[in-house]
């Protein structure tokens, strides 16, 4: 998955109201018809819960 990008992930989550489980992210990014490769990122995280995009940013890209 070397190739999910920051701005994906970004319009993934667009409209996103934090703070966001992560059941809510992923439904968000399948309302915005968000690519697989986002999807099973986001749903693939271990944290549960999110206080903004940026804490996504580093669970996603820094595990």
């Amino acid at each position: 998955m070397a190739d999910l990008s920051p701005i994906d992930l970004q319009k993934a989550l667009n409209g996103m109201d934090y703070p966001a489980d992560r059941k809510s992210l992923v439904d968000r990014a399948r309302e915005n018809k968000a690519d697989d490769k986002v999807v099973n990122r986001l749903d693939g995280l271990k944290e549960n819960s999110f206080d903004g995009p940026n804490e996504v940013q580093k669970a996603v890209f820094n595990g």
